[in-house]
């Protein structure tokens, strides 16, 4: 697959995601470890995306992650930054901060470093919170760094996509 059709079938996911959250009158928040603000980008890139992307917060850092989202020191002691725990954390931190109908949160080992044996490159999480509803999905992407960052963002939209287009409306 070349960058170009790549970046091809993004924007055209990017705008599907658009067109649902519109129809829904929904409004979206993010919360990026791994990805670095590549959903947010990916999201803003379609024209008038202001109506329903209402921010995103990069906290790479773990602390960061405390800090800007509300994730609690004893969940990342627990189970880790990379863990479906922090990732619903993060995903009601951008919620919360943001004021969004829906928030999506990404955390993952896009390597090469940072693996161990139960967590392995490409390991990630994927949050969703809207209202008191919580969704977390563990994926293993395969590939580069890039190439990790971008089939988690991908994932990210599908997921946002699926939970606008299901709902009632």
């Amino acid at each position: 697959m070349t960058t170009e059709r790549t970046a091809a079938a993004d924007d055209a996911l990017a705008i599907a995601v658009g067109e649902a959250l519109r129809g829904q009158g929904w409004t979206v928040a993010t919360a990026e470890s791994c990805t670095g603000g590549l959903l947010t980008s990916w999201l803003t890139d379609v024209a008038g995306s202001s109506d329903y992307v209402l921010g995103g917060i990069v906290a790479y850092a773990d602390e960061a992650k405390v800090k800007l989202l509300g994730v609690r020191e004893a969940t990342i002691e627990k189970h880790g930054a990379v863990s479906a725990a922090c990732a619903r954390e993060m995903a009601q931190g951008a919620q919360q901060q943001l004021g969004a109908t829906i928030a999506v949160s990404i955390t993952g080992i896009a390597g090469p470093g940072g693996a161990t044996p139960s967590k392995p490159v490409g390991l990630t999480y994927i949050g969703a919170a809207r209202g008191r509803d919580l969704i977390v999905e563990r994926h293993n992407f395969a590939g580069e760094r890039g190439e990790i960052k971008q089939a988690a963002a991908q994932a990210a939209m599908r997921l946002i996509l699926r939970l606008a287009g299901d709902a009632p409306g």
